[in-house]
């Protein structure tokens, strides 16, 4: 269940989508520097946290363009399209719809006119209490169709307030998962919901100030990591520099499933490597839950690091048993039967003179509804696997997530309605095992008490009412948008 970044963006089969962030957000505060191209270099470093659509707004100081368009940050901007975006501010947004359908009215940033200039908003996380929000909007901003344009309508329909003062009254009633880059003609702004769900870095170029969701994207534009903006907090950024505001008190409960699957390798979460982190869950995995076995192989890329800790502490061969075409993107192609059957050699194929007549311990991240893993153990066993030993480096996944993973719904997640055992002989795996809870927590060195665990635990940081749940909760009220013609977008 790889994605880009080095990890496939879709799973092996076809029709098993696997767990899917809401976002990544970039933002930029840098005069002198050419901000298009920077923001497009982060989004780029982002594009594993959302594969439907792109943009960048972007401003001058005296009015704010938003270009945007549906496809991968590479498809919808070229050096043409940048070299016209032209300012000292901008911020950007890569989507994977988790509110509102995957269509260009939902495309972020959004925009909209506030006072007397614009108001442009990027949001990585899922708000619970989005009803509750829409209803204080006027009349005529009331065909919301997302959370993040209720967000943004919000903020621009106060003209006696400026975009801070919007802000500070705004976000204390706002509940669930937000990491928010916004602008207005003069100013970047930067806010992290009070538990701190998703995260959100500040970063320090030579003549300015960045702001992403993973440390990787700063790595990319050549920022130096300052710190993680705080749980609770609103930075604004201008020629007077950063200043912070405190609109909650920080209750941290960063998402623990960043570590297992989210974030790329190179990201540090605070202040950890995820990639350091992920070697040890396979330690850690090893000695849980050791197996009888010649090599261990990873599910690329994301299974890599787990299975590296885990051939380190069993002792076994670390071997790369499994090729990935890096080419395979979405596909819209509805395949007969018998090509779906063979999907996942699409995406993965055996070396067969690695494994042929092996045991094997193949380590991959999570299991979501068990169809990959299937196929996989198949397609191992086909081409000569003497054993199949299935290792996992989280915990089952139980629940579903409200907080910006596009999770299955509880019906549909195989551990949730199968025992172990169940699932082991659904896989047709020899053995099967997961990293325990408390392993992977203290893998993490982050304490239990400040990581969301809901999709493995139940246990809900944020209490959510069953009427704020769903992706499509505002459609079903308004209708669901039609998608507008590529050729019909605005450049």
């Amino acid at each position: 269940m790889s994605q880009p970044d080095g990890r496939l963006s879709m799973d092996t089969d076809p029709h098993e989508r696997s767990p899917q962030d809401a976002c990544g957000v970039f933002g930029v505060w840098a005069p002198g520097e050419e901000v298009s191209k920077l923001s497009y270099f982060g989004l780029y470093a982002l594009q594993h946290r959302g594969q439907e659509s792109a943009g960048i707004a972007l401003s001058d100081g005296e009015r704010i363009v938003v270009y945007k368009d549906m496809g991968l940050v590479s498809q919808v901007f070229n050096e043409a399209t940048l070299d016209s975006l032209r300012g000292y501010l901008a911020i950007g947004h890569c989507r994977y719809s988790t509110t509102g359908a995957p269509v260009w009215e939902n495309a972020q940033p959004t925009f909209y006119t506030a006072r007397e200039g614009g108001l442009a908003l990027g949001h990585n996380g899922n708000l619970i209490n989005t009803p509750e929000l829409a209803a204080m909007l006027p009349d005529h901003r009331s065909a919301a169709t997302t959370d993040t344009e209720v967000l943004t309508s919000l903020l621009a329909v106060h003209p006696d307030q400026t975009t801070e003062e919007a802000a500070m009254a705004l976000l204390p009633k706002v509940k669930g998962a937000f990491s928010l880059v916004f602008m207005d003609e003069t100013t970047l702004y930067a806010a992290r919901d009070p538990q701190g769900i998703r995260p959100l870095v500040l970063g320090r170029l030579r003549s300015g100030w960045v702001v992403a969701s993973e440390t990787a994207a700063l790595d990319i534009v050549g920022a130096t990591v300052v710190r993680e903006i705080e749980p609770g907090e609103l930075l604004t950024i201008d020629e007077r520099g950063v200043a912070s505001h405190r609109f909650a008190p920080a209750a941290p409960k960063g998402c623990l499933f960043e570590y297992v699957y989210l974030a790329r390798p190179d990201t540090s979460i605070a202040g950890r490597n995820v990639n350091s982190t992920r070697v040890e869950v396979g330690r850690r995995l090893a000695k849980e839950h050791p197996a009888d076995a010649d090599i261990v192989i990873p599910v690329p890329e994301s299974g890599t690091p787990a299975a590296v800790g885990y051939a380190e502490a069993s002792g076994i061969p670390f071997a790369q048993g499994l090729v990935k075409n890096s080419y395979v993107g979405r596909t819209f192609i509805q395949p007969s039967q018998t090509l779906r059957e063979l999907g996942i050699r699409l995406k993965l194929n055996p070396l067969r003179d690695v494994i042929e007549g092996k045991r094997l311990v193949v380590v991959d991240d999570t299991i979501v509804r068990g169809t990959t893993q299937r196929a996989l153990v198949r397609m191992l066993r086909d081409a000569g696997a003497a054993e199949v030993h299935v290792r996992i480096s989280s915990p089952p996944v139980l629940w579903p997530c409200y907080y910006g993973i596009d999770f299955a719904t509880k019906a549909e997640l195989i551990a949730g309605n199968m025992t172990e055992e169940q699932v082991r002989a659904s896989i047709n795996a020899d053995s099967l095992a997961y990293i325990d809870l408390d392993q992977l927590v203290s893998a993490t060195e982050v304490p239990k008490s400040r990581l969301c665990r809901a999709c493995f635990d139940g246990v809900y940081p944020i209490e959510v009412d069953e009427d704020s749940r769903g992706k499509d909760l505002l459609e079903k009220s308004c209708g669901t948008p039609r998608e507008r013609p590529l050729s019909a977008v605005p450049r």
